[in-house]
């Protein structure tokens, strides 16, 4: 393990010492809703953020977007180091339906049981954004001054891709310009319990395919006469990706990025650590599909794009049975692009392929505008700071990713930019029970505050 300097164990000190206020503060956190998807609490979280920011001698500034809730900002100056520290998170919440499904007093209580503070946005991300907060708050209580520049930006829709930041961040480029720029979200790896460094983002494009059959719902004894739109939605869906999980949408990877030797040692260095067996009882399955295990496995995960189906809509489900020929049927896909993947290019991709093989007459709707995808390299700065930091205070060097799953800025404004996360296995982000345990978020700060260090050292 790294030497901690007597400087920094006072800040860890401090830390362990104000644990109480830190608890405190993410339950009243947690306790207001903020979900950007169903427009819910925005505003009054953004309210929030801001007044706990000033409790704790931060600066801190809403800022309007031409649609949608506010973005944060603030920024500390050093005296001591020339560099900047971007730390992006946001306070907006994935829904937290199916609300029966929740235990400890729903998704709003804020809990705390044996030890595990409970509720939507315990991990995902307003854990993230304290992390930041309470580590910039202890170089100031106990130095006077942060050991690096420190712009803070926390927005209120990434869990529904940003849609309406990419336009602000073009217009204020000067405020969000910095040396590197990091997020704290998600959780440690699962068996050796420290965090991924993951070194870029793939990009999400979201599409909703749309199928249409007659004008109206009709008596299903007239099937052999009109279209069904769930059949054509289901053979449309069957050109996309076969049973081997290949995308089929011709030059859907065209210059796709291929892991390098680099790549390939934290691949092995990752599958040597982690518990596979501990990751399939996560993920509730009792073997990854294909087969793939080991480093196939991660590199799959990794490296390998997608085109999820999230869910079908049509027809009627309810009690009963209904007979009939449904009028519409759609489907909601997600495509994880890997870098160099252009998602406006592959919008046009899917739809000319839809069209070639004679679905034409099936509508493809495009969501959130998607960001590109983006890859840095271990030997930057920040890339250094992170797993320097994370060694420090892990104890064992992190797992470090290619690639993982906040591009609206990157668009505008390049800077290398690092997420890394800090809680625990079993988290059970954008799942019910999502939570936190106490003392990863205690180290999560300590985490923030150990990069804001380095990165101000390198």
């Amino acid at each position: 393990m790294p030497d901690i300097t007597p400087e920094m164990q006072k800040i860890y000190d401090h830390i362990d010492a104000n644990a109480d206020e830190y608890i405190r503060d993410l339950q009243r956190f947690v306790q207001q809703p903020s979900v950007s998807a169903q427009d819910i609490g925005l505003q009054d979280c953004a309210d929030l953020v801001v007044e706990m920011m000033h409790a704790d001698g931060l600066p801190a500034q809403q800022h309007a977007l031409k649609a949608g809730p506010p973005v944060i900002i603030g920024h500390i100056p050093s005296e001591k180091s020339r560099k900047t520290l971007l730390c992006y998170s946001h306070y907006d919440v994935q829904p937290p339906e199916p609300i029966e499904a929740w235990t400890h007093g729903g998704p709003w209580s804020g809990a705390v049981v044996d030890g595990v503070l409970y509720g939507r946005g315990a991990t995902d991300n307003k854990s993230g954004v304290l992390a930041f907060n309470k580590a910039a708050k202890a170089f100031l209580q106990v130095r006077g001054e942060v050991p690096v520049g420190l712009k803070f930006i926390i927005e209120g829709e990434e869990e529904i891709g940003s849609p309406n930041l990419g336009e602000w961040a073009a217009r204020n480029k000067a405020l969000l310009e910095a040396d590197g720029m990091h997020c704290l979200d998600g959780s440690v790896e699962i068996g050796p319990d420290v965090p991924d460094v993951s070194l870029g983002l793939k990009s999400i494009l979201f599409v909703e395919l749309i199928a249409r059959g007659p004008g109206k719902d009709v008596h299903s004894l007239n099937f052999p006469l009109v279209p069904n739109p769930v059949w054509d939605l289901i053979h449309a869906l069957s050109t996309i990706m076969d049973r081997d999980r290949n995308i089929l949408i011709e030059d859907w990877a065209e210059g796709i990025y291929i892991p390098d030797e680099e790549d390939e040692g934290y691949l092995a260095d990752k599958a040597a650590r982690i518990d596979f067996d501990l990751l399939r009882h996560d993920l509730a399955v009792d073997q990854f599909v294909l087969g793939r295990d080991g480093v196939d496995a991660l590199r799959a995960r990794t490296y390998e794009p997608t085109a999820n189906i999230q869910g079908i809509i049509a027809g009627y489900t309810g009690a009963g049975s209904k007979t009939i020929v449904p009028s519409e049927a759609r489907v909601r896909m997600d495509f994880r692009l890997i870098p160099h993947m252009q998602p406006e290019a592959a919008a046009r991709k899917l739809k000319a392929h839809l069209a070639q093989l004679g679905f034409d007459s099936i509508e493809v709707k495009t969501f959130e505008r998607a960001e590109e995808p983006y890859k840095i390299s271990a030997k930057e700065d920040i890339s250094q700071s992170i797993i320097a930091a994370a060694h420090e205070v892990y104890g064992e060097p992190p797992i470090v990713n290619g690639v993982s799953a906040e591009g609206a800025i990157l668009k505008h404004v390049w800077i290398p930019c690092v997420l890394t996360g800090f809680a625990n296995p079993g988290c059970n982000l954008h799942a019910p029970d999502e939570n936190i345990r106490i003392a990863e978020y205690i180290k999560g700060i300590k985490y923030a505050a150990a990069i804001m260090e380095h990165f101000g050292r390198s």
